[in-house]
């Protein structure tokens, strides 16, 4: 495994990510309520899929997929 340092680090943006994906999802679902700024509205669902991919990529770094 990697250094215990870099591990809590990654850990930490880990939990940032996750932290900011989930505020964005209710962002996104009060304003899908209110009909407004469709422009905004689609710029928000891009942010949390580019946060879901880094999710993704930090959760493939801290926890790999070993085949046996």
């Amino acid at each position: 495994m990697e250094d215990s340092g870099v591990e809590s680090a990654l850990r930490a943006r880990l939990e940032a990510l996750q932290a900011e994906h989930r505020a964005l999802d209710e962002e996104i679902a009060q304003r899908a309520e209110v009909p407004g700024d469709e422009l905004a509205l689609r710029r928000l669902k891009k942010r949390k899929l580019m946060l879901k991919d880094e999710i993704a990529r930090l959760n493939d770094s801290l926890y790999p997929d070993i085949i046996a």
